[in-house]
């Protein structure tokens, strides 16, 4: 199986996700069949277990080598031992090899279904239980009739494996904005990861933007919705209350896609700068943030370019002044 071409269209906020599984073995001898999911557009292919080299040293007992795949060398992360599972043997298991933040890794499974076309309306975040539990592992949960889909944070098992892949603050790259009682730049961050939501929030007030937060989508949209009748009632222009939008693209409920193409299609909003900012932002994903609107488009490790690409946007429009 393999993935080439993204076949949704850009904004209306649907998702595919591979649906894979690890067979774990009881306590008393039996198996227990967990099921994950991945996004689509994160996945190169799903291949049979390849011949693996194991390195002499690594980060975690999880990464279980390296293997040669046309010429790329690629790490293998067994991620039962990440889930702290014990994966029952098989003859066939399946690597699901995975790209983003333009990083390529690869990870094992005992199985791979299906592939499912969703709307992230069907996408819930998991619970509080559920997220400590795992680690924050998880960044959705899908409920089909039989089972349960928890949706894996790839990005977050790669950056605790390998931290100096992480997003980090780089105090050498400040882009301080000249805000005063009159002239402001307030920024609204969407990021349903509460880690990355504040490094994104701590790095814009370090710089000196005024800084909002939502959790997903849909929380940020009705927020905006309040802030365009406010804008009508007091007959301001809505740049006056809000001029950048910061957004992350996979969130349950709504997207950073649809969001934006939201923002856009309104006659009101659509003034408002929006960067998105996620790890699905490579050279074949481009064209979707382009397709609803996006101002501009970074992917997430390049933090220490936020702050800067969002003053250019923000004076594009003139200086915010209070009013």
């Amino acid at each position: 199986m393999s993935q080439t071409n993204i076949l949704l269209e850009s904004g209306t906020n649907e998702l595919e996700i591979v649906e894979f599984y690890i067979d774990e073995e009881t306590d008393d001898g039996g198996i227990y069949r967990s099921y994950f999911g991945v996004n689509v557009a994160k996945v190169l292919e799903i291949i049979r277990k390849p011949k693996v080299t194991e390195m002499p040293s690594t980060p975690h007992p999880a990464v279980k080598g390296t293997f040669n795949l046309r010429s790329r060398i690629i790490p293998l992360i067994d991620l039962s031992i990440w889930l702290g599972k014990r994966m029952v043997q098989t003859e066939a298991p399946k690597v699901i090899v995975s790209e983003f933040n333009n990083i390529t890794n690869a990870f094992l499974v005992s199985g791979v279904t299906r592939i499912h076309r969703l709307s992230w309306e069907q996408v819930e975040p998991p619970s509080g239980y559920v997220a400590s539990f795992s680690g924050n592992s998880f960044t959705g949960v899908v409920k089909f009739e039989d089972r349960i889909v928890l949706l894996l944070d790839m990005e977050k098992i790669i950056w605790d494996l390998n931290p100096s892949l992480a997003m980090h603050e780089d105090p050498d790259k400040v882009t301080k904005v000249q805000a005063t009682d009159e002239i402001f730049y307030r920024a609204l961050v969407v990021d349903d990861s509460a880690s990355i939501r504040k490094l994104i929030v701590s790095t814009l007030l370090r710089d000196g933007y005024e800084v909002e937060q939502d959790i997903n989508g849909q929380k940020a949209w009705e927020r905006l919705v309040e802030i365009k009748q406010r804008s009508v009632d007091e007959g301001r222009d809505v740049l006056e209350i809000v001029n950048l939008v910061v957004s992350d693209i996979e969130m349950p409920a709504m997207d950073g896609h649809n969001l934006c193409k939201r923002i856009k299609d309104d006659p009101v909003l659509r003034d408002i700068p929006v960067i998105l900012f996620s790890s699905l932002i490579n050279d074949k994903l481009y064209h979707k943030g382009e397709a609803v609107g996006a101002d501009d488009q970074i992917t997430k490790p390049e933090i220490s370019t936020l702050t800067q690409r969002a003053k250019a946007l923000i004076e594009q429009k003139g200086r915010p002044r209070r009013k």
